[in-house]
């Protein structure tokens, strides 16, 4: 069974850069649930735009807590 959570991400353009340098490997955000998730810093790179990476964004993960996709929930 897949563990399905979403979290809202407001990173910056320029924020980025220390993702895509390899000087920070995670990012920590809240879930809407209020848990505080980590998940790796590269699982973001399908959905970056010009601007960063902005909106609000279902992760999925498997039984064993491994990533599976990630993808942008339309504005409610």
């Amino acid at each position: 069974m897949h563990q399905r959570l979403r979290v809202v991400l407001k990173i910056f353009s320029h924020e980025l850069l220390a993702y895509y340098e390899g000087a920070v490997e995670e990012v920590v955000a809240q879930a809407t649930d209020g848990r505080i998730i980590r998940f790796p810093a590269n699982i973001l790179r399908s959905v970056v735009r010009s601007n960063g990476v902005h909106g609000t964004f279902e992760l999925v993960f498997d039984e064993n807590h491994k990533f599976v996709s990630i993808t942008r929930v339309p504005d409610e």
